[in-house]
């Protein structure tokens, strides 16, 4: 039986990369064996148009393309968590497109318009959730500065059901989860790194990109959380920090291109990012990335092993 909405929050939800072919256009097919091995693994919720996604890098063209092609890919086997965003109009589109598709859920991003005032923020939410005919949300903050009382209002709206705490500020975190309905799911935004401080003030679930690459350790640091052993849930993280220490390089701006390169080098190529992401990594970055994917065994011949490549 497929995890409901609730059970799936506080689970893992996997940031999908997008895949380009030779000319740079979406090939979403190229997904399906992503998607197949992480529900394998244990995935409890795929997320298509987040961040890992290239979601800024999408036309809206391409993000409802995206939705239609995940959600279809997924064929009822887990929740899917639809990115919507940017401008009002772009994120009623794509919220329409999800609400039809199928989608269980919308995942709202942070508006990163230069003016955005904590009332508009909840008009926002209002018309998205009012063009979706009522989806549960959940928000994606990336910046806890409009305060907590502004975090308890968006929260307050029916349909707000979890919310994607990305911001590296774990006593924002709980102060926000004391001011909320207790019924909030927060989710641990910042990947496995992250997970075990945010589990500490009552986050439940991260998200992940590691999913795309290494489901297996994803959903094993997961369990191990779950259970309150600490200990092991720190030594696994800890075996696979190199690959984030990777993708946090450059301001940030190889997150995306080193599950790409790893994704290459697995046999499994989702073409490469879109500028202004970095592409491809340095020489050095991927040396240490090949040195990390073959110390571990996750290799395109254990792709191929396990039949999804």
């Amino acid at each position: 039986m497929p995890l409901t909405l609730e059970q799936a929050l506080t689970g893992i939800s996997g940031i999908l990369v997008t895949p380009y072919d030779g000319n740079g256009d979406i090939a979403p097919e190229r997904l399906a064996p992503i998607v197949d091995r992480a529900l394998a693994a244990g995935l409890h919720m795929p997320v298509v148009n987040g961040n890992t996604g290239e979601f800024y890098a999408l036309t809206t063209d391409e993000a409802e393309t995206m939705v239609r092609e995940v959600v279809g890919m997924v064929d009822g086997r887990a929740p899917v968590l639809a990115g919507v965003g940017r401008g009002v109009r772009d994120a009623v589109r794509v919220a329409r497109v999800a609400r039809d598709a199928g989608a269980s859920a919308l995942m709202v991003h942070q508006p990163p318009d230069a003016f955005v005032a904590p009332r508009g923020l909840i008009d926002y939410l209002r018309t998205v959730a009012d063009a979706s005919g009522g989806l549960p949300m959940m928000l994606y903050l990336r910046n806890d500065a409009i305060g907590t009382k502004a975090i308890a209002e968006l929260c307050a709206l029916p349909e707000v059901r979890g919310v994607k705490w990305a911001t590296p500020n774990p006593q924002k975190l709980a102060d926000a989860r004391a001011a909320c309905d207790p019924s909030i799911v927060w989710v641990g935004g910042l990947a496995e790194v992250w997970a075990l401080v945010f589990y500490a003030v009552g986050a439940r679930g991260f998200t992940s990109g590691l999913i795309n690459v290494w489901p297996e350790r994803s959903v094993a640091i997961h369990a191990a959380l779950e259970a309150g052993d600490f200990a092991a849930a720190n030594a696994l993280i800890d075996g696979m920090r190199v690959f984030e220490e990777i993708r946090a390089e450059e301001m940030g701006g190889t997150n995306v291109t080193g599950v790409k390169a790893a994704l290459i080098a697995q046999g499994l190529d989702c073409g490469p990012t879109r500028p202004p992401s970095a592409w491809p990594l340095t020489e050095a970055q991927q040396t240490r990335l090949d040195a990390f994917i073959a110390a571990n065994g996750i290799g395109a011949a254990a792709v191929r092993t396990a039949g999804f490549a």
